[in-house]
């Protein structure tokens, strides 16, 4: 036996002893707990992989298993079998005590959220995960020259995000961003300097301590501390950022006396609750090691509304079925894979969603646009769809919410966020069953063993490791070339679009200043609506068109035709409404006297 084998054997036997004597004194569960764990056990049937399926046996937990047999079915046969309940809880004493009951929204055993639980085991991927990748390059907002949307800020006026929206780094500073952006909490939260910006050692132990600042550490209200900033978090947008509160959120965010946090929390308090970046388990099941997602906006669009897994191949999504497991009737819930797809795990956050408060336009009191609060669920909602069909599924399924109105041109517009998976559906990888790991995600041999890279990022950097090694007649040299042609084509659309949608918008002033007629204003924003998601789903996605090519080439020019049929609309009422009309004809003369011909 190793010697973290035996170690690990003996931290659980001694654990078992300790805790094994009081537990066994202790009661089953409750008859109503007995029930819901029944209902769990009903949806787990058959749905676990074959992946998290071990007959590895080295801890007796048999204690635990007698009032948590639901654990029992993913943890038993598992690989994870052999670790004991006691690496991941802490305060098993006092769940005895008071027989597993939750203290209100405090439950009676504390649960670890922190990497290091996993790391003991899977050091390397750890490892991976926490190393800076200097290669993505630093921090650079996208409406900068060098940037992928120079002209982003006209376009996007007054939004929030035209405070600061920056280019992805490595995955470990998410919470970090998020926190220190300008457009999320005022500025409040500030590096305690900048050499800071690069030590994901120090935001692993404790971001709080070591890296930030809190402008007003006594008071939790979202408000204006430096110039140029917006409050613009809630809740909702954590949950792309870090699962820490997965027991202390209900499924979808909705109020519930068991929870501590819900869509309608203080944002500033909900912040201070956040520790970690992007969980182990948000993509690995903690007791089985089972594929799994955890992210609750994604498991409604697949199985509560029914799309499917990939919605626009239903039989790709009947091969990978999602399992919505709940938990505490229906509190929590996961979504279980039938096996391992990095697409559906890292839809969890490369997606567009509503992660805000919102408005239909017109209809309020009087033709005003009605108000959607975080009371509301669509501000926690997948819109699981791609670019082409997305306004009209806006429409036709969603209430026609939309995020915000143009400061020039009064259009209701759409917030997009980074849609990698709706992007890549259908795309050429995608159809030849690529996933998000092949390219992102690396295999590494060291001292023997092989693990996955933890640390994503883009194939750029590996080129050996992933497209040459599926292209075989390409040399690194050849794949660079192509990557480099796609996004250099593509920022040549996205320049395009952005140009005519600058000049949409300057001609809706110079049409207001003449006064042309509401029905043409309406019907160019129109245009203005269509041409503007066309044209921001390819900045705020990612890959600059490399993850569908032909859909960036598609949806880029009907932004443009979209713009100048706005632009058409609006001159052709100006033209109309500066006309100068025409006099009235003169009265025709009396004829003259008969005048000979030769």
């Amino acid at each position: 036996m190793g010697a973290k084998k035996w170690l690990r054997g003996l931290v659980a036997l001694c654990a078992t002893a300790v805790l094994g004597v009081a537990m066994a004194q202790t009661k089953g569960p409750d008859p109503a707990y007995a029930k819901q764990q029944d209902a769990t056990l009903q949806q787990m049937k058959g749905n676990l992989a074959k992946s998290a399926e071990s007959k590895i046996k080295f801890v007796d937990v048999t204690t635990c298993y007698s009032c948590h047999k639901d654990i029992k079915e993913f943890h038993l046969n598992s690989k994870h079998s052999n670790v004991n309940c006691a690496y991941c809880h802490t305060g098993a004493e006092n769940h005895l005590a008071k027989n597993g009951k939750a203290d209100g929204i405090n439950q009676s055993i504390g649960t670890r959220t922190d990497h290091a639980a996993c790391a003991t085991c899977h050091q390397e991927q750890f490892n991976s995960f926490a190393t800076v990748n200097h290669e993505s390059g630093a921090k650079i907002e996208k409406a900068t020259a060098r940037g992928v949307s120079p002209l982003f800020d006209k376009l996007m006026a007054p939004h929030g995000f035209t405070r600061e929206h920056n280019e992805p780094r490595s995955h470990v500073f998410m919470n970090l961003d998020h926190l220190i952006v300008d457009r999320s909490y005022g500025g409040r939260f500030q590096l305690k300097d900048w050499t800071y910006i690069t030590d994901s050692k120090a935001v692993l132990t404790n971001m709080w301590e070591l890296v930030l600042k809190d402008a007003d550490p006594a008071n939790s209200d979202q408000k204006i501390f430096l110039p140029g900033t917006a409050t613009a978090a809630n809740p909702v947008c954590m949950n792309c950022k870090s699962f820490d509160n997965i027991l202390k959120w209900k499924y979808m965010g909705d109020p519930d006396p068991r929870a501590k946090w819900s869509r309608v929390s203080k944002p500033v308090e909900f912040a201070r609750d956040v520790n970690h970046a992007l969980n182990c388990y948000m993509c690995h099941d903690p007791h089985s090691s089972a594929p799994r997602v955890v992210r609750d906006a994604l498991i409604q669009a697949v199985v509560d509304r029914g799309e499917g897994t990939y919605p626009y191949d239903k039989a790709k999504s009947e091969k990978n079925p999602m399992k919505k497991v709940t938990f505490r009737d229906g509190f929590r819930a996961i979504g279980l894979l039938s096996k391992p797809d990095s697409v559906l795990m890292c839809a969890q956050c490369h997606v567009e969603y509503n992660c805000n408060p919102g408005f239909e336009p017109g209809a309020g009191p009087n033709g005003t646009d009605k108000p959607v609060t975080m009371a509301d669920q669509r501000t926690n909602l997948f819109q699981w769809s791609n670019v082409f069909d997305y306004n009209k599924k806006m429409v036709d399924k969603f209430g026609n919410f939309k995020d915000f109105r143009h400061s020039v041109t009064g259009a209701a517009l759409s917030k997009i966020q980074h849609p990698e998976t709706e992007t890549f559906w259908m795309s050429k990888h995608e159809r030849e069953g690529v996933q998000c790991k092949d390219c992102h995600m690396g295999k590494v041999d060291k001292g023997g063993k092989t693990f996955t890279n933890h640390q994503q990022k883009s194939p750029r950097f590996m080129l050996k490791e992933t497209c040459v090694k599926c292209h075989g007649e390409m040399t690194e040299q050849d794949a660079k070339y192509q990557i480099d042609s796609i996004q250099n084509y593509t920022r040549g659309k996205i320049a395009k679009a952005e140009f005519w949608l600058a000049q949409l918008i300057d001609t809706f002033a110079r049409a207001r200043a003449v006064g042309v007629a509401p029905e043409a204003i309406k019907a160019a924003q129109k245009h203005h609506d269509d041409a503007q998601t066309q044209w921001e789903w390819w900045t705020a996605e990612n890959s600059v068109g490399f993850h569908n090519p032909a859909a960036a080439r598609k949806s880029l020019t009907q932004s443009v035709a979209e713009s100048q049929a706005g632009i058409k609309v609006l001159t052709d009422a100006m033209a109309a409404k500066t006309a100068v009309p025409v006099a009235a004809a003169a009265p025709a003369a009396p004829p003259g006297p008969a005048t000979a011909t030769k």
